[in-house]
């Protein structure tokens, strides 16, 4: 089945800019007649070019933007921006006299600050803007924000790796980080939209590819930093430079940052923005500290105390102390905005009301074995949430999960030693194959498994859907079915094409099949 892939959204109502003024403010040269054009958005991708457009022509890995001139310009793209080895296409092809031309060297470094001019998102009386990075926890960090931020009385926008939030309404995301002109022109929508706040999830990869660039956040947060995403970075290193781009000054104006990895002091030492520190894990040199009070199959109880001395109770509602720090970073970082701290605490006192799509997702029913559905895809994070399963769990823990096709390859040893050391049963299934034989990963995961732990039960099920009805034949009352790894996802990668899956809609029809309702 072809992909659904979800449209970009873009303000309802533009005021149009001028390509000379836009011009001038750049300090670009403009070719060709009609330099006073007027531009309500900006696109680098004609599948998504609109009229009235200004076409960015960029150059790419196999061709450059400008050979796709002709299509922008009839689908109505008034003006194009480029480089000069574009610009010599368009005199090839015999379009330089026929279009404005502005002309930019390095288009791809420009195109944030472009997009934002173009959207009016520049300048004064914009929203509060909080960005969290980190390996994992970022998209719970987000929706907790988002969830305080509402609590306080506020309009919010959000986006994540799981949706897109503007002012209540709410929509299937594309990417984590969406691409500069899309994520300025969702930013646009959200301020016609009257929101007062945006929490934005922020990719490592995002940083390297420059789309966040033209944002300039109030506050930006880390969560942690662990092994993945080595098949685009270089080691732990690499990877810590790529995320701690979002605390230099250019990005942002003050940062909080977690302790509870070992590269959250070195986050601290390379930022270059007023930072503060906290910590879950005892951190005697952190400003603000989480102890948690309470943990259950529905929530996680916890206590802040801030620099202040002031200490905030409240709860998150789902499992874990990893939750709970998130919820210390998500409110030391509204502190660091300049938010009351006493607001905070009165708004949150009964819990912080928010909901995490796929992130320890308990989906089955009170009589039933417990099932969570993960988006966990790391050794990090299956540590995390193995162990959080295991103190609300009094019977069995079963871990189901599988591995990416054509991603990191080097972290799936780890994943399945983690989860062989910390569950009583392992299921090992599919997950996005993509172009990658699956029995080929399994293997991987169940040879890395049975050597780190000989005597543990490990079964290799295929495919998914008999995996979570093999899990569950395994499984009784009081045991819990942890499945890592597809979370909120609806769809599985199989050689290129997204078909149609949830993991939560599966785990639930395969209970119902057992007699709970």
């Amino acid at each position: 089945m072809k992909e659904q892939i979800p449209p970009i959204l873009r303000p309802e109502h533009v005021k149009p800019i001028l390509l000379h003024e836009l011009a001038i403010d750049f300090d670009l040269p403009v070719l060709g007649a009609r330099p006073n054009v007027a531009l309500t958005g900006i696109s680098m991708n004609t599948n998504d070019l609109r009229e009235g457009d200004l076409f960015v022509a960029m150059p790419g890995i196999k061709t450059h933007g400008a050979k796709f001139a002709s299509k922008a310009l009839a689908q109505g793209a008034k003006a194009i921006i480029t480089d000069r080895a574009g610009h010599e296409i368009l005199v090839e092809e015999l379009l330089d006299s026929h279009v404005p031309i502005a002309l930019i060297e390095s288009p791809r470094e420009h195109l944030g600050d472009l997009a934002a001019y173009v959207y009016g998102n520049s300048g004064e009386g914009l929203p509060l803007m909080f960005g969290t990075t980190g390996t994992n926890g970022k998209t719970s960090t987000t929706y907790i924000l988002d969830g305080i931020l509402r609590q306080l009385g506020l309009v919010t926008g959000l986006t994540s790796t799981a949706e897109r939030h503007i002012a209540g309404e709410v929509i299937v995301s594309r990417l984590t980080t969406p691409e500069s002109t899309e994520m300025q022109a969702l930013i646009a929508r959200m301020r016609e939209k009257q929101v007062d706040a945006i929490s934005i999830e922020v990719s490592a990869q995002a940083l390297s590819q420059l789309r966040v660039d033209g944002i300039h956040f109030d506050v930006v947060g880390f969560t942690n930093l662990s092994h993945d995403h080595f098949d685009d970075y270089d080691g732990f290193d690499d990877y810590l430079a790529a995320k701690a781009k979002l605390f230099t000054s250019r990005r942002a104006g003050r940062g909080v940052v977690s302790l509870d990895s070992e590269f959250g002091a070195r986050v601290v030492e390379l930022s270059e923005v007023p930072t503060v520190t906290v910590s879950s894990k005892g951190s005697a040199s952190a400003d603000y500290s989480v102890r948690v009070t309470g943990e259950s199959a529905n929530q996680t109880e916890f206590e802040l105390t801030t620099p202040t001395g002031v200490v905030m109770k409240s709860s998150v509602p789902i499992i874990g102390a990893h939750m709970a720090a998130n919820a210390g970073l998500a409110i030391a970082m509204l502190i660091s905005a300049g938010i009351d701290e006493n607001k905070i605490a009165q708004a949150i006192q009964t819990g912080i009301d928010t909901y995490l799509p796929g992130r320890t997702e308990l989906v089955s029913p009170a009589e039933a074995p417990n099932v969570f559905v993960d988006f966990g895809h790391s050794p990090d994070a299956f540590a995390n949430t193995l162990a959080a399963v295991r103190k609300v769990t009094p019977g069995k823990v079963i871990m189901l999960f599988g591995a990416d096709g054509d991603r990191d390859a080097s972290k799936r040893p780890d994943m399945a030693k983690v989860s062989a050391e910390l569950c009583d049963i392992l299921v090992i299934t599919d997950h996005h194959p993509r172009f990658e034989d699956p029995a080929s990963i399994r293997a991987t995961l169940v040879s890395a498994a049975k050597a780190h732990r000989p005597e543990l039960a490990v079964y290799e099920v295929s495919p998914p859907e008999q995996a979570i009805r093999f899990a569950l034949s395994l499984a009784q009352p009081g045991d819990s079915i942890l499945w890592a790894g597809p979370g909120h996802q609806d769809y599985r990668d199989i050689e290129g094409v997204r078909t149609p899956y949830s993991a939560r809609q599966e785990a639930r029809a395969a209970l119902r099949e057992l007699g709970y309702a």
